[in-house]
């Protein structure tokens, strides 16, 4: 599966922004998809993931309650509405794709065995 991420840019602290993830070419209903991210010097971490047929989502601490993951599988597309942005949220934003990541490994990087490019996200204080 190829991933194409796109929706970054700036945006003022307490302000939302929307980055997408456009798949092609598999079987886009049978993955898992996640976002990661990655800010400078630091490592890549995990932020949401939505099960293949959306019936289970997961976030890391710090972001629920302010980003909400989606999947319109017809599209292939998977979003991520991030609103209340911080300075924090700052970083690059990579979504990744597995159909074999099981539950309790969705946060891990190595689980995922497809990414996409890159897309950024600026929040201004």
């Amino acid at each position: 599966v190829q991933l194409q991420a796109s929706g970054g840019g700036v945006v003022q602290t307490g302000g939302s922004l929307r980055v997408s993830c456009a798949a092609s070419g598999a079987t886009f209903n049978s993955y898992t998809i996640a976002w990661f991210r990655q800010a400078p010097g630091k490592e890549r971490e995990f932020v949401a993931a939505i099960q293949w047929n959306s019936r289970r989502t997961s976030y890391t601490d710090s972001v629920k309650g302010r980003f909400t993951i989606s999947r319109d599988n017809a599209r292939p597309m998977v979003s991520l509405q991030m609103n209340s942005l911080k300075p924090e949220d700052a970083a690059v934003y990579y979504c990744a794709a597995s159909r074999t990541v099981i539950l309790s490994a969705v946060s891990l990087i190595n689980s995922y065995a497809y990414w996409g490019q890159g897309t950024q996200v600026t929040v201004s204080s």
